[in-house]
């Protein structure tokens, strides 16, 4: 494992992802499945989604990751997170996941226990506020919406990521990146108006797990997924703004960007950091 990422490194990681399309098996929410398929078929990836008990353990025996997202919390779905996990675990293939909303109920904050139970996570991404609420840091949070930025929840990252021995995610105006071996990057691409627009959080978890897929160092797989994201959302949002249009045409715009994006434009973009704590 080296100490630095470049670029380059970044880059090559996209280029896989388009290259070996990755089968990454999603228990989502019911908010975001669509986006979430569009922008795993976007960035060159192969979704499917499937939660019936009877199949979800065959389903991860023929994916090459796995994403469970707990926005929309249901027992019987919680149930199929779990045994994904365990079956992703038994398997070695890399799982994602996504606590949405933790710390606003009591239940989402024991579902999330439950699925950590059942096998740690290669990856854990959420917002400021998840993230600490996660890790039992005592944190408000406002729904699916952050009361809490990244820069607070870094602490609270470190601590999770020990916890899991894998890689945490904080998501923000900055996104951060920390694992259990004391490496961190930072990400400072993306646009305002990306807020604006239901389930892109959700999606850069299943861009994770796309990357984690064919890059096996999950910290630099999920730094090249938010990188990837967050240069598509600038430069979707800066498309539509000057078309005169809104967050809708930008969520179109946003999948061309997946899509399309170039090395060139890409290396140019990115605002990178990365280093050993």
């Amino acid at each position: 494992m080296t100490d630095l990422l470049t670029p380059s490194d970044l880059w090559a990681d996209i280029a896989a992802v388009r290259e070996r399309a990755p089968l990454v098996h999603s228990i989502t929410n019911l908010v975001v499945i669509n986006l979430n398929a569009n922008v795993l078929l976007a960035a060159g990836a192969s979704p499917v989604m499937a939660h019936a008990h009877e199949e979800v353990a065959d389903m991860v025996g023929i994916a090459q990751s796995l994403v469970v997202n707990i926005g929309t919390l249901d027992p019987y779905w919680v149930e199929s997170m779990e045994i994904a996990l365990r079956a992703a675990a038994k398997r070695g293939i890399p799982s994602v996941l996504d606590p949405v909303g933790a710390g606003a109920t009591p239940y989402r904050n024991q579902c999330i226990e439950r699925l950590l139970d059942a096998a740690a996570p290669t990856v854990i991404r959420g917002n400021g506020s998840e993230i600490m609420s996660t890790a039992g840091a005592a944190i408000r949070t406002r729904g699916v919406d952050s009361s809490a930025g990244a820069n607070d929840a870094l602490d609270a990252a470190r601590a999770l990521a020990e916890r899991t021995r894998g890689t945490i995610c904080v998501s923000g105006v900055t996104d951060h990146v920390v694992d259990a071996h004391g490496r961190w990057s930072q990400l400072s691409n993306g646009h305002a108006w990306m807020t604006k627009i239901t389930g892109i959080g959700c999606s850069a978890t299943s861009l994770v797990g796309a990357f984690c897929a064919v890059q096996p160092d999950a910290w630099r797989a999920t730094t090249s997924a938010m990188a990837l994201l967050g240069v598509a959302g600038e430069l979707s949002a800066e498309r539509a703004a000057a078309a005169g249009q809104g967050v809708g045409s930008m969520q179109a715009l946003l999948l061309d960007a997946l899509q399309l994006l170039d090395e060139r434009e890409f290396l140019r973009r990115v605002r990178l950091e990365a280093q050993r704590c």
